[in-house]
């Protein structure tokens, strides 16, 4: 499972990050710093799927594996 965020609506509430810094990074602006994406690990699947829920704007999705 794999983070993505659309950086085009992300308006860095930042909540995301609140629940695990490590799977929601923040850039220096304090925007989503996920980029390209980032591999979920198996023992963490359930905080990420609470932190993109979290996100007020829906900018963050997950996806399958490939």
């Amino acid at each position: 499972m794999k983070i993505r965020v659309d950086n085009s609506v992300c308006e860095g509430h930042g909540q995301c990050a609140q629940i695990d810094e490590e799977l929601f990074p923040l850039d220096s602006d304090g925007y989503s710093g996920v980029g390209a994406g980032i591999e979920v690990p198996a023992d963490r699947q359930r905080d990420a799927e609470f932190g993109v829920g979290v996100c007020p704007v829906s900018a963050l999705r997950l996806e399958p594996p490939a």
